[in-house]
């Protein structure tokens, strides 16, 4: 059985918008690119979806949110490797 294989979001841009453009066929795009037409056509749908959001400013909340989140997130690794260092030392491990 053959393994899935996975795209560079570089990669699905760059073919998305070509399908946008609308200048060859799916099949075309498919043939050029070795990619099935409907994973092409799911990546153009996709981008025709999130367009509105890069225009709109959600795409830069949802990336400082996403900033805040790992901060979180790098703060509590920190105390919890603190905690276990304290307790390693505490009980003689």
């Amino acid at each position: 059985m053959r393994k899935r294989r996975k795209f560079a979001p570089e990669f699905k841009a760059k073919v998305a918008l070509e399908a946008l453009a609308g200048e060859h066929t799916l099949a075309e795009l498919a043939a050029k690119h070795d990619v099935h037409p409907n994973v092409i056509q799911q990546w153009r749908r996709h981008a025709k979806e999130s367009m509105p959001d890069l225009f709109s400013g959600k795409a830069t909340a949802h990336q400082t949110s996403r900033e805040a989140e790992i901060k979180d997130l790098r703060a509590k690794i920190g105390e919890l490797t603190i905690e276990k260092d304290f307790l390693a030392k505490a009980f003689g491990r």
